[in-house]
């Protein structure tokens, strides 16, 4: 494993970081679950990512009873706040109330007296951004967080927090967003402004949904036992990429992993590593297997040439459209 510096904070993190979105609390049993965090610590990892609202509050938990009993100075935990955790009209959002209780909340799941990193999940429109950068400078403040992030949020959104956030003297070092091969939105905008900021991009979804492993191949059945077959969730963040066009082109960049001696999962978490203010790139998993084959792209450096190349294969199908979002 290698390891980074979390923008320009004094964070250090492994350049692969552990997310449990999709899986932990839902699509797989906590055995298997644990099972995959185990396979994370043993390779190296130290940094895992999850949030409140993930599968109901019941994968912060999970991530809780894995890391119990590891050294708590020897990980860096983070978690999020935004989305419903409950039924009443304040448990949602970024107003104070739902970012004092949630924090609260996360902590206990997570049977730990702090988090690394707390993050807005996503943008609240109807709260004032002084309201919520205050509430996350007193959780910072009373010792509950570290440091603090933020999560799909745009440009302009990004240089008017970190104004704020340098008011109130608290550090916002990062930015959670979706990036992939497939997926450069961040590229044009949200890159260079977390460069001048010193923020950096803690990305999401590296493989695409498991679609850059190419195991969907074009005018073939779904495997059973993906994601994209999964009725608790994933199915529909697939579906996105499982055009004929893009599987083709998903196909055509095989050969170029097989020279690189890589496997296509490899390749596309060491795509996005190679981005200079990508810190860490988030990995799922419902099997443990899946983690050590994709720890494989910690260190990897691809040559320009393949870069390229790869690029070359893609441009036609890469998504560069700001108006998707999900919840990652």
């Amino acid at each position: 494993m290698e390891f980074r510096r979390l923008g320009r904070s004094g964070l250090t993190i492994s350049e692969i970081a552990y997310g449990n979105w999709l899986t932990h609390g839902s699509q797989v049993e906590e055995e298997t679950a644990v099972s995959c965090i185990r396979a994370a610590l043993d390779a190296g990892i130290t940094t895992f990512d999850t949030a409140d609202v993930y599968a109901g509050t019941r994968a912060e938990a999970v991530l809780g009873r894995a890391l119990e009993g590891e050294r708590r100075e020897g990980l860096e935990v983070f978690t999020k706040v935004y989305f419903p955790t409950g039924t009443g009209h304040n448990d949602r959002g970024l107003g104070r109330k739902h970012i004092m209780e949630s924090v609260d909340n996360s902590l206990r799941r997570l049977r730990t007296d702090y988090v690394d990193l707390y993050q807005a999940h996503r943008y609240d429109h109807s709260t004032p951004l002084e309201e919520t950068m205050e509430a996350f400078a007193d959780v910072v403040r009373s010792g509950k967080a570290l440091y603090i992030g933020v999560s799909e949020w745009t440009a302009e959104q990004l240089r008017a927090g970190h104004a704020l956030a340098r008011e109130l003297r608290v550090p916002l070092i990062s930015n959670q967003p979706q990036y992939s091969a497939l997926w450069r939105v961040i590229e044009s905008e949200v890159v260079p402004a977390s460069e001048e900021l010193g923020i950096g991009q803690i990305v999401w979804s590296p493989i695409a949904q498991g679609v850059l492993t190419g195991k969907y191949l074009p005018g073939a059945p779904l495997p059973a036992g993906t994601r994209a077959t999964d009725d608790k969730g994933g199915a529909g963040m697939v579906a996105d990429w499982l055009r004929e066009e893009v599987l083709e082109r998903v196909q055509r960049l095989r050969p170029l992993a097989d020279a690189a001696g890589l496997s296509m999962a490899q390749l596309a978490v060491a795509w996005v590593l190679q981005n200079p203010n990508v810190s860490a790139a988030i990995i799922g998993a419902s099997r443990p297997e899946q983690v050590t084959e994709n720890i494989g792209a910690a260190g990897v450096r691809l040559d320009a040439e393949l870069l390229k190349e790869i690029d070359a294969v893609l441009d036609p199908v890469v998504e560069r459209d700001p108006a998707h979002t999900a919840n990652g």
